[in-house]
């Protein structure tokens, strides 16, 4: 059986996420894919508030066509931030009146963290193929998302109807519906606390799987630890749910949870 991992929020930090792909066994000291028939999933927040956001993006799709080659895989989601600088490079500073609020991805950009570098180094080909990213998928019983939200179920009741309607939104310029994907992709720590397990149950009964894995909500952040007491994904809501989000802008570790194999 291969082996399946996971990585999350490397937000532009790449020397980080190859040293822990390489120590994960899944890159070469050339940097090339040396994990055969391993599976990486990669969940999201790719670019923003690290250094080299393009240079992370471009290290995924390489590594996912020489993964393919050699039998495996390499597969990213869509994370909030991807949406943001999708967001900013279509609609800019144009405000957008949104549940009450005026809001604007440009400023939402400027907030988290994005780089002028990213932006201008976007070419069509990058944007289709963001804009393509599923944002939920299915690997054995493991549910990968970004997000620890719920908020993926008011996409619809499948896997396929979540993705087919993010991308949709994505391909159309309507600012309200592209915030409101914004939105949902912000929530977080819906499977934390007393009510957490049964949030979790219902994504879970809903879209398949066991145990959902995330990222998007720093394990520091989550359970109120200092970002350098941890070395290893975190597992609670009864087993339910699994976070991977080291926190690597804030310090913390560029986790790559083994998964199964």
């Amino acid at each position: 059986m291969s082996a399946t991992f996971a990585t999350s929020d490397p937000h532009g930090h790449l020397s980080e996420l190859t040293a822990a792909l390489r120590a994960a066994g899944l890159v070469g000291d050339d940097g090339r894919w040396s994990g055969g028939e391993a599976r990486l999933w990669v969940l999201g927040d790719l670019l923003d508030r690290g250094p080299d956001g393009l240079g992370v993006i471009a290290l995924v799709r390489r590594l996912a066509d020489e993964a393919a080659a050699a039998g495996g895989g390499v597969h990213p989601l869509l994370g909030n931030h991807e949406v943001i600088a999708l967001g900013k490079r279509r609609f800019g500073d144009e405000e957008v009146v949104h549940r009450g609020m005026v809001r604007s991805f440009g400023a939402i950009w400027s907030r988290n963290g994005g780089l002028e570098t990213d932006q201008a180094g976007m070419d069509e080909d990058l944007v289709a193929w963001m804009a393509a990213l599923p944002a939920v998928a299915r690997d054995g019983e493991h549910l990968m998302m970004h997000s620890d939200t719920t908020a993926y179920l008011d996409w619809g009741d499948s896997v396929e109807e979540v993705n087919e309607a993010v991308r949709a939104t994505l391909a159309d310029d309507d600012p309200v519906a592209w915030f409101d994907v914004l939105v949902r992709l912000g929530q977080r720590h819906e499977y934390a606390g007393s009510a957490g397990p049964l949030a979790a149950r219902r994504l879970l009964r809903t879209l398949g799987g066991t145990r959902i894995v995330h990222g998007h909500s720093i394990i520091g952040d989550l359970f109120d630890e200092p970002v350098d007491s941890y070395d290893e994904p975190r597992l609670y809501a009864e087993g339910l749910a699994l976070d991977i989000d080291g926190g690597i802008y804030e310090g913390g570790p560029c986790l790559v949870a083994r998964l199964s194999g």
